[in-house]
Formats: structure tokens, C-alpha cells, sequence
């Protein structure tokens, strides 16, 4: 079956960076849009960053010209690079992508199982 396989979260302190990696598996036909979202205690999952097939991008107004997300279709991945990390930061991150199963001719949304980054002050 399809999978989302993320990794890369951990503490880190403020002004440091971290990255994220998402791995898609299993039987696929294609993969449309593929992005990262974020939830802290307490409050609403939120888009953080997300990358259609064709590489057009869109970040949240809070993480703009700190974090870049990049996708390599080959190898069905989107990684986040986290930069200048503020502790409003902390969150579980999940990536989410748009799969078209093998052979189903359906596209069907999935998410990973989250990754926990802690920003210290």
C-alpha cells in the first residue's frame, strides 16, 4: 500500500535550521501536489509549504524566506529546509501528498505520521 515515510525533526535551538525529508512507497501511478503542514498543542493543522509536479511553490506568510521546500519526482521525496527556526516553529510536521495509487485511476490524499521539531529559546 502507499506510504509517506517522514524524517529529520529533533530540538533544535532558536536560529538553528533542521531538515525534513518525505519519502513516498508503494505501488504508484503518479503524484500531484506534495507538502508539509504543521500542528501545535492546541491548535489547527496549517499549511506550512507545498509543490505541485510542476515545481510551482507556496509557503505560509510566517515561514516565507526561511524555509524551502523541494521535491524530486524520480524519487517520489519533498524535503523541507528549515532555516532561522523560531520557537513558534515547534510543531509535529506532516507531509501530505496527492497519489494516484497504481491502477486505481484515483487521486487520493495521504499523510505521513508526523515528525516532532522543538525550537528552544
Amino acid at each position: 500500500q502507499v506510504q509517506l515515510v517522514e524524517s529529520g525533526g529533533g530540538l533544535v535551538q532558536a536560529g538553528g535550521s533542521l531538515r525534513l525529508s518525505c519519502a513516498a512507497s508503494g505501488r504508484i501511478d503518479g503524484i500531484n501536489g506534495m507538502g508539509w503542514y504543521r500542528q501545535a498543542p492546541g491548535k489547527q493543522r496549517e499549511l506550512v509549504a507545498a509543490t505541485t509536479s510542476g515545481g510551482t511553490t507556496n509557503y505560509a506568510d510566517s515561514v516565507k524566506g526561511r524555509f524551502a521546500i523541494s521535491r524530486d519526482n524520480a524519487k517520489k521525496k519533498v524535503d523541507l529546509q528549515m532555516n532561522n527556526l523560531k520557537p513558534d516553529d515547534s510543531a509535529v510536521y506532516y507531509c501530505n501528498a496527492a497519489i494516484v495509487p497504481l491502477r486505481s485511476g484515483r487521486l487520493t490524499g495521504y499523510w505521513g505520521q508526523g515528525t516532532q521539531v522543538t525550537v528552544s529559546s
